[in-house]
């Protein structure tokens, strides 16, 4: 990719065929009963997983900023999923304001029923060097810290969920990006150091500021299920921490990301799939058969050197992601961040 100025060209997602999703999706299992919970679910991935969720019967809440957008992906998932149980409550990953209100209303909706997943989906790519209004970077906060906070106050519905139907599932959306640029976990990425991280070149290929805060969230979504699985384990819970990657997948992310002057070329959709292709790990781990806690599910076919396409399979995580070191650095500065998140 180039560094320089983006030519703000790519306005919609690159058009690709399905090729394997539909008989995917035939298999998963009916989710009658069931809560779930997906962040980010106005378009690609996430809203791929929320309808078809919704059509395996689930009563699926969408977590998404207010906006006209979150409005008309609530309408078009009732349209094409006619029947199902949808609920909208709204949630900018932006602020921890907004968070911790929206936990305050999932917790009076869901008290006595529990939850079943928690699907940590939204995230951004490669936006500028600026903090949130809680001053932290505005990928580390979206992509990571909020998930944290929003994950350690909904835990006791998915206690309860697991306790009154057998399993609960927290699901981590990382990427490719979690191992490239390869820089190990750094704590400054999780601080408050929002606007100070290192400006905004947005070359892919060396490693632009921009690309290395998109991967220290990355890598702070696999590094965040993996200590979330050892306290899970320890504590005998019947709740699963799962972490997926969509492989490379056509979706608004990209368009956003160029719109931003973060991708200047994009060249590389070329090999790309298409969103609902893309949506296959996340669904596997959200309602597919036979995952367990801290399992990792990625595409299986690989394109410029990485599992770009195809269906999901479970592999193990790279050494970068699975050092006990990060795991202490995550969830320190996650908490200082967030508050204390105990488990057991």
């Amino acid at each position: 990719m180039g560094c320089g100025a983006s030519s703000r060209s790519y306005k919609e997602p690159r058009k690709i065929e399905t090729k394997w999703f539909h008989d995917f999706a035939g298999k998963l299992p009916s989710l009658e009963g069931k809560v779930v919970l997906v962040t980010g679910c106005t378009s690609g991935t996430g809203f791929v997983a929320a309808q078809t969720m919704a059509k395996k019967g689930a009563h699926v809440v969408m977590l998404n900023r207010k906006s006209g957008r979150a409005e008309e992906a609530e309408k078009k998932l009732l349209e094409e999923a006619p029947g199902s149980k949808v609920t909208s409550v709204e949630c900018d990953l932006q602020s921890f304001e907004s968070v911790r209100g929206c936990a305050e209303k999932l917790k009076a909706m869901f008290g006595d029923t529990g939850i079943d997943v928690l699907c940590n989906n939204a995230g951004v790519m490669a936006l500028a060097d600026e903090a949130t209004k809680d001053g932290y970077d505005v990928q580390m906060q979206t992509n990571h810290l909020s998930h944290f906070l929003l994950t350690k106050e909904l835990f006791p519905l998915l206690e309860k969920g697991a306790q009154m139907r057998g399993e609960a599932r927290i699901v981590n959306h990382s990427s490719g990006a979690r191992a490239q640029p390869n820089k190990v976990l750094d704590a400054k990425y999780l601080g408050k150091n929002g606007g100070n991280l290192g400006g905004n070149g947005s070359s892919m290929i060396f490693g632009g500021a921009r690309w290395q805060r998109y991967h220290q969230t990355k890598l702070a979504n696999a590094v965040f299920t993996l200590g979330l699985a050892d306290r899970l384990t320890a504590a005998n819970s019947k709740v699963k921490a799962l972490v997926c990657a969509p492989g490379l997948a056509s979706t608004n992310l990209q368009v956003t990301t160029n719109q931003n002057d973060g991708m200047s070329e994009t060249w590389v959709m070329r090999y790309a799939q298409s969103a609902e292709d893309g949506t296959m790990p996340l669904l596997q781990c959200c309602a597919g058969e036979g995952v367990a806690n801290g399992d990792f599910y990625e595409p299986t076919k690989k394109a410029m050197g990485m599992r770009a396409t195809g269906p999901p399979a479970k592999f193990d995580l790279e050494k970068i992601c699975t050092k006990e070191e990060s795991r202490k650095i995550l969830w320190e500065e996650s908490e200082k961040a967030c508050g204390v998140f105990t488990i057991g």
